[in-house]
């Protein structure tokens, strides 16, 4: 289904979030049930502690869930759950986000891991994972992230995907800490998609015959 169809009414629009499966991780639709699992993933490393990004604890993972929920069925988010293939066991999530239909693009972002599965094969995959689709399947021609200036790992994981930085955003958004965020953007575009492509399928050839 292609971002620009206009005939897409609200329940095909509901329905949108894909399953999108690979070797190590699967990302699939997060469900109003998945509040325990994400409080689970989130607490190797007792993630929502982080001052840079939004990780759900127990007290905010049902409004998390729901606000991205509403983001779905408003047709603006694709909310994804990250499991492992192995044993669906959820590790943290991300999702398709600021989907404008008309211009053909979209943010991904919301993205945590537990901590064991940072610094591993699942963030590369997950990123192959939905820019294909997003440059494949929904003709995206142009993908782009933001994230914290306080959150340098972020920012390196981002450039070693190929993304250009374009920006710095000050006062971009209130944390819930009360703290006024500056925050870098970068974005992929659909010319650059296929180095970008090759470049993760190599890392991915890399991580697997390092094991």
């Amino acid at each position: 289904m292609q971002l620009n169809q206009s005939t897409q009414n609200n329940c095909e629009v509901t329905n949108m979030t894909p399953t999108l499966q690979g070797s190590l991780v699967t990302l699939r639709p997060l469900l109003e049930t998945d509040a325990q699992l994400l409080i689970d993933a989130a607490a190797d490393g007792e993630l929502w502690s982080l001052p840079f990004t939004v990780v759900p604890s127990a007290d905010t993972a049902d409004s998390y869930i729901q606000k991205a929920l509403k983001g779905q069925i408003e047709g603006t988010v694709m909310p994804f759950a990250v499991t492992l293939s192995s044993d669906q066991r959820v590790i943290g999530s991300t999702r398709f986000w600021k989907i404008d239909r008309e211009n053909r693009k979209l943010e991904i972002g919301h993205t945590w891991y537990s901590q064991s599965w940072q610094k591993t094969a699942a963030n590369t995959e997950s990123k192959l994972l939905l820019l294909r689709y997003a440059f494949g399947q929904l003709k995206c021609v142009r993908v782009q992230f933001t994230t914290d200036v306080l959150n340098e790992r972020s920012q390196a994981a981002i450039l070693r995907i190929g993304a250009i930085q374009e920006s710095i955003i000050r006062n971009e958004r209130i944390m819930p800490d009360g703290r006024k965020r500056t925050s870098i953007r970068y974005s992929i575009i659909d010319d650059e998609w296929p180095q970008v492509r090759t470049n993760l399928e190599h890392r991915l050839s890399s991580y697997r015959k390092e094991k």
